[in-house]
């Protein structure tokens, strides 16, 4: 069984958990996330923490239940604390700005790039840097990733999308004989 899960986790205060017909649902300051869960891991709730216990000795059992328990844990903290992805864009002539529920990017590309935001995610555009932020963690993981793959920072002049903490190996260009 997964260290992770065998530990309690426990919930902080104005925090409120629900494990009913498979659905797991968090209630926090910032908002409420639900995940449909798989009836190979037994939740409890008993007060402020939370134990996972397997329904059954499997492989697939074991495999689930130190992910559930990651999940559970990354909702607790998303609507406590909201999670965050700095982007950075590099170029010239690359901009970003958003207009209401669209991220507008000019990227070099004979059109502009047009994405529209989900309604759970708040993206701001400060001259070249993306913030991409919300109560859910895979959510924002993926709307950063989305945006990353419309331009990827390349090897030679490092432009394109990357995130603030991503060290970009620059390759030498070609040397004059």
């Amino acid at each position: 069984m997964s260290r992770l899960a065998k530990k309690p986790i426990i919930l902080p205060e104005k925090t409120e958990a629900t494990y009913v017909g498979g659905i797991f649902t968090i209630k926090g300051p910032l908002g409420t996330l639900s995940k449909t869960l798989r009836p190979h891991v037994n939740i409890e709730i008993e007060g402020s923490s939370i134990t996972l216990t397997p329904a059954r000795a499997s492989l697939e059992t074991k495999a689930l239940i130190g992910t559930y328990a990651a999940h559970i844990k990354n909702m607790i903290n998303g609507v406590n604390k909201p999670y965050e992805k700095k982007l950075i864009i590099e170029g010239i002539g690359f901009k970003s700005e958003v207009k209401g529920t669209v991220l507008n990017m000019a990227l070099g590309f004979s059109h502009p790039v047009n994405v529209p935001i989900p309604s759970d995610i708040k993206v701001t555009a400060e001259k070249n840097n993306l913030t991409i932020t919300g109560i859910d963690r895979e959510k924002v993981g993926q709307f950063a990733a989305q945006v990353r793959a419309f331009k990827k920072p390349e090897p030679y002049l490092g432009k394109g999308i990357r995130y603030s903490d991503e060290v970009i190996r620059r390759k030498e260009g070609k040397k004059a004989a």
